[in-house]
């Protein structure tokens, strides 16, 4: 938990570099929110006022969310010793995004790199 307190703690930080757990953490902890807002919503705890069926708390979470979701994702990218560029590849359908997947499974760059010391000493 205390790894997702940190990412937020380092906002809009695209500099520097994120372990693997730091990145999962992150992830994992808001994949775990917007879900449960979504259940939150989905038994009508929150009623919506434009009559449409929109989910408003997690939309709104996941806004607030994106910048420090690039933010760790860039980190991470340069924990492997790769540039922000590359999220980019994300773009090209299905390829790009399990090459990304794989980028970010990838262990770290040991010792330092072009974009900082190595987060594991």
């Amino acid at each position: 938990m205390n790894e997702y307190f940190e990412c937020l703690r380092k906002y809009a930080d695209f500099s520097g570099r994120a372990r693997r757990k730091e990145f999962w953490m992150f992830t994992l902890v808001n994949f775990i929110i917007v879900f449960a807002l979504l259940i939150i919503e989905s038994k009508g705890y929150v009623r919506i006022v434009s009559g449409k069926d929109q989910s408003i708390l997690a939309m709104g979470y996941s806004l607030f969310i994106s910048i420090p979701s690039l933010a760790v994702f860039v980190r991470r990218l340069h924990d492997t010793n790769r540039s922000s560029r590359c999220y980019f590849i994300g773009w090209i359908p299905i390829i790009g995004s399990i090459i990304l997947l794989l980028y970010v499974l990838q262990d770290s760059d040991p010792g330092p790199n072009q974009y900082g010391a190595n987060p594991k000493r």
